[in-house]
């Protein structure tokens, strides 16, 4: 059984802690990835709650006119 030298030892350390780094570097990314895309999937369901309020403003205004209309017919 060969003993591991002192530099041999910290070679391996050193290729350990680059491989982590590694790793750590690509989930890292995948991740900024990962909240670019949720920031854009939350821009864009806020501009649809923005326009479906706005169509929901609309269509109660409709129905305002419409029971005014009525109100006005029945006296």
């Amino acid at each position: 059984m060969s003993e591991q030298t002192n530099l041999e030892k910290l070679s391996q350390k050193v290729g350990q802690m680059l491989r982590n780094y590694d790793e750590l570097r690509m989930e890292n990314m995948e991740l900024k990835e990962n909240i670019e895309r949720l920031e854009l999937d939350a821009t864009a369901k806020a501009a649809m709650v923005t326009q479906l309020q706005e169509e929901m403003i609309a269509k109660d205004r409709e129905v305002e006119e419409v029971v005014n209309k009525i109100e006005s017919i029945l006296g």
